[in-house]
């Protein structure tokens, strides 16, 4: 086939037994994720090639035999092994297992086109590996509860800000909390904010549509209250990352702000009975569940939180309530 000078130097300069090697992919797949600025993808390969590694250790007689795993070791057995163990061992949940192992059926997919391995050894599939499949729990509060969260009285000011930015995600569509830390003040127009998710930026390259999210007193309020005071069309809204600062480090300063909002949210609804787990994810589910419940369509809803596919919609749906059915 054509020379590739890209292919020759990643063959030519491989570290001798690297070529099939699982880790050795992993570690490629992360870089090239990080590459594309899909820091939160990389951080789950990261952790999934990890979980391998503990596998491998707890089964390993000396350390030295945890450095290397050939493709051809992925087999059928060893997958139902690993799964034991994560369930077992770790009590990690299925859906975590699923996740790791999608990222690793990744990995060996890339192997098998740079036809380091046949495809015949393909491990997974009917017939041989299934990854777990996992029907998530819904994660929506009912319109009471909704309305009984916005009107609980904050314990202190965290709490009370952690409040503001969870219902100014519901607000917006479901807006997650990276999109709400990268909206500059170009993005408000005039009664709506209009942006790109982040996450259909890095993973579609044609036909990305832009989401609209109509401004309500109450957002409108949360940036009058948290918004940056440049109104500069460039300057970001809200004082969650920092232009001077790396991908790297704004991507933990994102997990660090999301991370402080489900910790208040945790406190403030256990403090009012009203639900213990509550997440940001909780805002964009509830979003969801409570338009189609007040009749929007499922079609609407998958436009207004940028969904590529209907179903994906259909799985945020928490389902109707005792009294719509009634």
């Amino acid at each position: 086939k054509p020379f590739n000078f890209e292919l020759f130097e990643k063959k030519m300069f491989k570290q001798k037994g690297n070529s099939a090697d699982v880790f050795s992919y992993y570690s490629e797949a992360i870089e090239q994720l990080k590459t594309n600025k899909q820091l939160g993808t990389a951080d789950s390969y990261r952790n999934s090639m990890e979980s391998i590694e503990d596998f491998l250790q707890q089964k390993a007689t000396t350390k030295q035999n945890v450095l290397k795993l050939s493709f051809m070791e992925v087999n059928p057995q060893w997958l139902n092994a690993y799964e034991k163990y994560m369930i077992h061992t770790k009590g990690r949940s299925r859906t975590t297992i699923a996740i790791y192992l999608r990222n690793l059926r990744s990995v060996y997919n890339m192997a098998i086109k740079n036809k380091e391995i046949n495809a015949e050894y393909y491990p997974f599939g009917k017939e041989k590996y299934q990854i777990p499949s996992t029907r998530n729990t819904k994660k929506a509060l009912s319109h009471e509860e909704l309305q009984k969260l916005f009107k609980a009285e904050s314990q202190n000011l965290q709490q009370q800000k952690a409040k503001d930015f969870w219902f100014f995600s519901y607000s917006c569509n479901g807006m997650n909390i990276k999109d709400i830390a990268l909206l500059r003040y170009e993005n408000i127009e005039g009664d709506k904010i209009v942006f790109y998710r982040a996450k259909t930026i890095n993973t579609t390259k044609k036909d990305i549509k832009p989401v609209a999210a109509y401004l309500t007193d109450f957002s409108k309020s949360v940036i009058k209250k948290y918004g940056n005071k440049s109104k500069n069309p460039k300057a970001l809204i809200f004082d969650i990352i920092n232009d001077s600062l790396s991908d790297e480090d704004n991507h933990w300063k994102i997990k660090n702000f999301t991370r402080f909002i489900n910790q208040h949210m945790k406190r403030l609804a256990e403090h009012h009975d009203i639900v213990a787990d509550i997440s940001t994810y909780w805002a964009r589910h509830s979003f969801a569940t409570n338009a189609i419940r007040k009749g929007a369509s499922m079609e609407f809803v998958s436009e207004a939180l940028s969904h590529s596919d209907l179903k994906t919609t259909q799985n945020y749906f928490a389902g109707f309530e005792d009294s719509s059915k009634k």
